[in-house]
């Protein structure tokens, strides 16, 4: 089996697991650069996890990193 037809055949499960992912990562990169105050860090920290960490990210940031609003 190679990869493409692998990756067709798992289509339905994956796209929406990598829009979820993109609609948090963008909603957390909207946030980071809108808000000036942070629990932990600083603004280039948290794009710096936000965007690498990928699903993981996102809920780091919106847990501990987020400040008051």
């Amino acid at each position: 089996m190679n990869n493409f037809t692998f990756l067709k055949d798992n289509l339905p499960i994956f796209l929406p697991l990598i829009i979820l992912e993109l609609i948090l990562m963008i909603t957390a990169v909207r946030h980071v650069l809108t808000h000036p105050q942070y629990r932990f860090g600083n603004k280039s920290m948290w794009l710096f996890v936000v965007v690498l960490l990928q699903i993981i990210g996102p809920v780091i940031y919106f847990a501990f990193g987020r400040g008051e609003d």
